[in-house]
């Protein structure tokens, strides 16, 4: 079987190669000299990282050039490691959000021009994660509604209109980017649901409404797919038993009660079974809460197995007012194929500096394993309202002036400036990659599925900094102002990283025409260098190329299975375990990688085989 070779080559070469070649030549992207940059920066003149002096501006581009050059910083990005897969950036449509955009004094014009300065992908920094509560919280209009107040049953759902405005945003924010991710989450259940009768004041879930109280969510979801915006993910409550007494100030706004046990007991039994009988396959995020909370909370509801080995189950939620992020990284040692989010973190006054605040969350997230990165309310008016109890001193994206001179007129936050370093330039799909860490240019990098690399540096100090990127064997230098944000993105492939698998005949385990599409593949080829047998080994389990990982065709454990590209999930058919024998074994199949027949031709395609000793069965890992 011909298989194109993906070697650059000369005119001359592919010309005279015309003659006797049975097929076309395909040269694949190779890592090319002189790869332009593009630049933008955010820069902020006060101590409070508040006042936005240049907000992502695009900036000359700059080249990379021959490795050296000499710099106070070198950051090395290896898109060879890869880490977690990114699923969005973006804040929450709260009932405040929905109703000074479409029920205070904003005009339907300049409502427009905001929601595609903030969703579009083209014309605004492309948002793509929202996280939207169930009824009221802390940040809605004074009063504690849900979506049925009427006791005791679940027939006028929805009857109140609360949520529609929030829909309506939803769905006008997903036309502009159809890469937007949904989730929403519930401060409280319906007053009469709980044991004190009301939603503020926390309470706990009278366990008779348990089944009903899973059908509300299971209406919720449904009352988004008639709008035409499916719910990708929900969390079954949001900062569960955060606010008892002795914290009144925190109780004046709508909460619950739970434990672990609880939390655990509801998931399990009664959403995983109310959505299976609606049809409904919105995955289930447990915690939403901090990080220092997790020992207490999540931790027990992550340790049940039937909770967490669900189909239902999406990962767990995190919030960054309390605790260290590392605990994700410990979650991640724990259970690798867990995903993880970061799905709120508000700026606001107390904040010493915002600017950096920011930036620190966009980097330590990434770096302990978060795939997301949401803020609080998309909006609030400049009395950082309305508000419901709750935070009274909390700032969003951007500020609705309500009243005055300015009345109707929108001011964009560093808040947006900050979450568009990441949204604009970093898909969902995109796949984190390996960079140096550094204590005083912070940053995280990122490989999107077209292949496009997005470098986010941050400059916090009060006086510039030179910086050297180095990617494969060139580099370039940039001096950073100083409290400043860069984001820079260039293309190109095999910019280091990854070390070829040699097996039978000295041949390469190879990704079929360099493809990174899923289903693309795997196969025995003579080595050439190329990114498509670039394979590392991140540590958890898996074996990656391309942003993707090797994988076996639907999940199969027999003889014969194929091996293949795909997307990574932290599933048992992705996972890999090197002998000292030189044998790669599946162990879900517990079988080897195996080449097929035997042969070294070129183009043989790779399987699982039980283990024989065979040479086609023996592998070199550097």
């Amino acid at each position: 079987m011909f298989r194109p070779s993906r070697r650059a080559v000369t005119l001359g070469v592919a010309l005279a190669s015309a003659v006797w070649v049975a097929g076309p030549v395909i040269a694949s992207p190779a890592y090319a000299a002189n790869e332009q940059v593009s630049v933008w920066l955010t820069t902020t003149s006060d101590s409070g990282g508040r006042n936005v002096t240049r907000g992502l501006q695009q900036q000359s581009p700059i080249t990379f050039g021959p490795a050296g050059g000499s710099a106070n910083h070198t950051i090395t990005v290896n898109e060879g490691t890869t880490y977690q897969q990114f699923e969005g950036a973006g804040a929450s449509i709260t009932d405040t959000t929905a109703y000074l955009l479409r029920g205070g004094p904003v005009s339907a014009a300049t409502r427009d021009d905001a929601m595609r300065r903030l969703f579009s992908p083209t014309d605004g920094i492309g948002l793509s994660f929202v996280r939207n509560p169930i009824g009221a919280s802390d940040l809605s209009r004074p009063g504690n509604i849900s979506l049925d107040d009427t006791c005791c049953n679940l027939n006028d759902f929805g009857a109140n209109g609360y949520d529609t405005n929030v829909r309506l945003l939803t769905a006008q924010a997903k036309s502009l980017n159809p890469a937007l991710r949904v989730k929403g989450v519930p401060w409280s259940a319906p007053g009469w649901m709980k044991d004190n009768g009301r939603m503020d004041q926390m309470g706990w879930l009278r366990s008779e409404y348990y089944p009903m109280y899973a059908q509300y969510l299971v209406k919720y979801i449904q009352s988004y797919q008639a709008a035409g915006v499916p719910v990708n993910y929900i969390s079954v409550q949001n900062e569960p038993n955060c606010c008892q007494a002795g914290n009144p100030t925190a109780m004046n706004y709508p909460g619950m009660s739970w434990n672990s046990s609880g939390l655990a007991e509801f998931t399990k039994n009664h959403v995983y079974p109310a959505f299976r009988a609606a049809g409904i396959t919105t995955k289930v995020l447990i915690h939403d809460w901090n990080y220092g909370d997790y020992a207490s909370m999540g931790a027990g509801v992550l340790n049940d197995a039937a909770v967490r080995n669900d189909p239902l189950f999406g990962g767990i939620a995190w919030h960054g007012y309390f605790g260290d992020p590392a605990v994700g990284t410990q979650v991640h040692n724990q259970f690798p194929a867990v995903k993880q989010f970061s799905t709120e973190h508000s700026g606001g006054n107390w904040i010493g500096n915002q600017h950096n605040e920011d930036l620190t969350d966009i980097v330590t997230y990434a770096r302990n394993w978060s795939g997301s990165l949401v803020k609080w309310s998309l909006a609030l008016n400049q009395f950082q309202g309305p508000h419901n109890g709750g935070c009274d001193v909390c700032t969003g994206l951007i500020t609705v002036q309500e009243g005055g001179s300015r009345a109707g007129q929108i001011d964009y936050t560093i808040e947006y400036y900050t979450t568009g370093h990441l949204s604009k330039f970093v898909k969902p799909g995109a796949f984190r990659i390996d960079s140096t860490a550094n204590g005083t240019i912070q940053n995280v990098a990122w490989r999107n599925p077209d292949g496009s690399k997005a470098l986010i540096a941050h400059n916090g100090g009060t006086s510039s900094q030179s910086v050297r990127v180095n990617w494969g064997n060139q580099s370039f230098v940039y001096t950073m102002p100083a409290r400043t944000t860069a984001t820079f993105t260039w293309s190109g492939t095999g910019g280091g990283g990854g070390t070829p698998i040699t097996g039978l005949a000295g041949k390469c385990i190879d990704v079929a025409g360099a493809s990174s599409a899923d289903g693309a593949p795997v196969q025995l080829y003579t080595c050439n260098g190329t990114a498509a047998q670039q394979w590392t080994r991140p540590g958890d389990g898996t074996l990656r190329a391309l942003g993707k990982c090797l994988d076996l065709v639907s999940h199969g454990t027999a003889n014969g299975t194929q091996a293949q590209l795909w997307s990574c999930t932290g599933a048992p058919n992705q996972q890999w375990t090197y002998t000292t024998a030189r044998d790669l074994v599946n162990p879900a199949a517990n079988k080897c990688l195996d080449v097929t027949g035997n042969t070294s031709t070129d183009a043989t395609r790779l399987q699982i085989w039980t283990c024989t000793g065979a040479a086609n069965q023996k592998w070199n890992l550097s």
